[in-house]
């Protein structure tokens, strides 16, 4: 069920023994549109600490119940590595809580190790989790790309600028995510200052480049074409109608689905 991520922030994050944070932010990755860690603060509890957790630690969301539940207790989170909050995620950072908690570095299952802090598993986590820096790495082992990238806060783009191929046409005024895989699967562009009263959905598909010193995102689709696409409602559930009138209008893969 796809649903607009920024009600999502503030949720509570329960761990298995009581409450650890709320969501400050979501970290996700602008070459596959997918969020890659939750940004915790810690509160009360840790004051003043802000933590990461991976997707694959929550458990499948609950509409009824407005949280986030972990696969983790609150020892784990506290023993966790500690966020910079004056830096960026770095490969370095990423690479040590995959390595506390056994996560899966490419994020697309589940993946929790048997480690000192990690939840209880049978797997052992890949051979290369826990090498420090310097220190050589098993034949067999698969790297880890140099540096990150494409980590981006949803919190900061939210507000970039929207150009088409013709011109501006408005500015990102949210995401719509779907909680079973994690993925943005749309941009929530509001056009107001460009043909007010409308807000369209655009696919990330049609994202050409994001332009981080000039704050705005390129797409491959015309002004004319925006102009004339579906309207979204955020009063109206989004469905797989309006979807293949949206993917049909622009052409994009998904359409029929």
């Amino acid at each position: 069920m796809l649903q607009v991520i920024s009600p999502l922030k503030g949720f509570p994050i329960q761990a298995s023994d009581g409450q650890v944070g709320t969501v400050a932010d979501f970290l996700f990755d602008d070459a596959k549109w997918t969020v890659r860690w939750l940004v915790v603060d810690c509160g009360s509890w840790l004051s003043g600490r802000k933590v990461l957790i991976h997707p694959s630690a929550v458990s499948p969301y609950r509409v009824e119940v407005p949280r986030f539940d972990v696969k983790l207790t609150k020892a784990q989170v506290e023993g966790s590595p500690e966020l910079a909050l004056d830096e960026p995620v770095s490969q370095q950072m990423e690479r040590r809580l995959y390595s506390y908690y056994g996560w899966d570095p490419n994020g697309d299952s589940p993946y929790i190790g048997s480690l000192p802090g990690a939840a209880s598993s049978p797997f052992m986590p890949p051979p290369y989790f826990g090498l420090g820096d310097g220190e050589p790495r098993p034949d067999n082992s698969p790297e880890l790309p140099n540096g990150d990238p494409h980590l981006r806060s949803v919190v900061e783009v939210i507000g970039y600028r929207i150009h088409a191929q013709d011109g501006e046409i408005g500015h990102v005024e949210n995401f719509m995510i779907d909680l079973a895989d994690w993925r943005l699967h749309y941009i929530v562009v509001d056009t107001r200052n460009w043909w007010p009263g409308k807000r369209v959905l655009i696919s990330p598909a049609a994202v050409t480049g994001i332009e981080w010193p000039d704050r705005h995102v390129n797409l491959d689709v015309t002004r004319d074409q925006v102009k004339s696409s579906p309207p979204w409602d955020p009063l109206v559930a989004f469905n797989d109608t309006f979807k293949e009138q949206l993917h049909t209008h622009y052409g994009w893969p998904g359409s029929g689905a």
